[in-house]
């Protein structure tokens, strides 16, 4: 499946914003562009909300379910001393961290944020999926929250990034 990806960044937010509808070479040069402005989450993008479903399906509900639901349990930790995968439907709390955030933990791992130390059964998924498709299956989970949660998460957003301005 060839696809074509479209860049538009925002001046003022300085924010990555992707719009699936291109080839490979422009997805390298979305995966550089991502490392250097930000990322963006695009849950109102139907092709990219496609894309990221695939990647979904193929990558996640293994561990997060075929709906979002999470594993059963998944704030008590195992036998072993992890964490079930948790939801990232509205129950859980993935609407609760940035894009940002997100997209990093995605990417480098949870141990980015939590300390080397912390062991996880999420692996980091920066040798697996390129940044676009890391924006896209984000940007999947994302469209299916209730638009209260969307909100929130987007005010989540502008909050974080006049943290960083």
């Amino acid at each position: 499946m060839k696809y074509v990806c479209r860049i538009s960044i925002g001046l003022m937010s300085g924010f990555l914003l992707v719009a699936c509808s291109g080839d490979g070479a422009q997805n390298a040069q979305i995966d550089q562009m991502a490392k250097q402005v930000g990322v963006k989450l695009q849950a109102d993008k139907p092709e990219i909300i496609a894309q990221g479903k695939a990647v979904y399906l193929r990558d996640c509900a293994a561990c997060h379910g075929a709906n979002l639901e999470g594993q059963q349990d998944w704030k008590i930790r195992s036998p072993q001393g992890l964490l079930p995968a948790p939801p990232h439907d509205a129950s859980g709390h993935t609407w609760h961290h940035p894009d940002q955030m997100l997209f990093d933990m995605t990417k480098y791992g949870v141990q980015k944020f939590a300390g080397a130390d912390y062991e996880s059964d999420m692996p980091a998924y920066a040798d697996t999926l390129t940044d676009t498709e890391i924006i896209a299956v984000l940007s999947y989970i994302k469209s299916r929250w209730p638009d209260n949660i969307k909100k929130r998460h987007d005010g989540l957003n502008r909050q974080y990034q006049r943290s960083k301005d």
